[in-house]
Formats: structure tokens, sequence, C-alpha cells
């Protein structure tokens, strides 16, 4: 959480928030209703838009959210928001990057790192355990999670936006929106590290059934 923390004023400090009113509305509102359902308390939830074209968006350990303007058009409402919010949340909530981290570094480092405080800690040090967090040089880019991580996020995802609401067979027609956007082209930030789009679309449909025990409109 701590990480999450500094890594989260550091993405404030190097961007831009957004001052589209519709947007935050959406942001925040799709916020509140995950972050009522996904049992947290202990979180200190922000959640925030940034300027940008990127079509990205990510939840830092201890939930911080945040948006590019880029996804927006692509999320079209607010249960697509839901189903990117419930996404980056699910990373959060299933610790992925507290696994990535100790995976991509020996636990003694990890630890010394964590008594010392990040502040406080060797630059280069510091560098290594923010970019195994997805944040460091590139600030804000997405976490890049392994596709069992990327699995089990939208599986979890599906069930958080369900419980707080929205419609999760909403999923299929985002995810086929993001496959267009990648058509032709070097797929975006928010897609280059996780499951074909085939794939995950046919995942999510094999899921619904069971997702939408959960759904109460």
């Amino acid at each position: 959480m701590q990480l999450g923390e500094q890594a989260y004023q550091e993405v404030l400090q190097k961007n831009v928030v957004s001052t589209n009113p519709e947007w935050r509305k959406q942001i925040r509102t799709v916020g509140e209703r995950i972050k009522n359902v996904a049992e947290k308390p202990e979180f200190k939830w922000e959640f925030n838009v940034l300027k940008g074209t990127d079509v990205n968006a990510f939840c830092l350990p201890g939930g911080k959210v945040a948006f590019w303007e880029g996804i927006m058009p692509i999320c079209q409402d607010e249960t697509g928001v839901a189903v990117v919010m419930g996404h980056e949340i699910a990373h959060a909530l299933a610790h992925h990057g507290a696994e990535r981290m100790t995976s991509g570094m020996g636990a003694e480092i990890v630890g010394q790192v964590l008594s010392v405080g990040l502040g406080k800690s060797d630059p280069a040090v510091k560098d290594n355990v923010l970019k195994l967090y997805g944040v460091g040089a590139q600030v804000g880019v997405m976490l890049p999670f392994s596709r069992n991580h990327e699995t089990e996020a939208d599986k979890i995802g599906l069930i958080l936006m369900a419980k707080a609401g929205y419609d999760p067979r909403a999923a299929v027609e985002f995810w086929k929106r993001m496959a267009k956007l990648g058509e032709g082209q070097k797929p975006p930030e928010f897609l280059s590290t996780h499951p074909s789009d085939d794939r995950r679309i046919k995942q999510i449909e094999e899921w619904l059934p069971e997702v939408l025990t959960y759904y109460k409109p």
C-alpha cells in the first residue's frame, strides 16, 4: 500500500488531471459502487481521469485508480468503465503486483526496500521496485502481468462489476471494441501483455452463466 501511495503521487506529479466533468463523474460513480463490493475498508480509495490519448488504466495497491482519457470513448458509458475498473481493481485485490515484485526480485532485496521505505532506499533499487509495479520510468503504464494474472483479473473483475449492479455481458462488446482498435497495428499498452482478444472473449462467454448469478440490476 505504501508503494501504491508513492507511485500514485508520482503519477499525479507527471500527469494532468482531466477537466472533462462527464468522464470524471463516470469514474467516481463506478468506483464508489465497485469499492462498496470489494470489501477492502483498509484501502484509501481514489478515482481519477488523466489527460492523454493513452488507451490505459490502472489500480495501484491500496486502491489508487486512474483512467487515461484515451480509453474513455472505448468504454462508452458507466458499464464499459465498470469492465475496465473491475479488471484493474481485481489485480490489486489478488495481490498481483506483490506477486510480480517478489518473483522478479530476491526476497531479501524486497525486505530491505520495504524495511527502510522507498524514500530512503538506493535509487536504483527503488527504480527496480517501481518498474516491477509498472510505474517508475514510465509512470502509470499498466502492470505487465502474466496471462494467468490477466485471466484471473478478468473473472474477478466480472464478478465485481456484477455485484456492483453492472451487466457483465457488456464485457464481450467492450473487448470486441478493443480488438477493433488494435487491428492492423501494434496493440495499445492495455493489450500488449494480455491474452488474445478471441481467447479472452470466448473465456468471458464461458464464465457468464456463473457470473450472472451475482448480477442484480
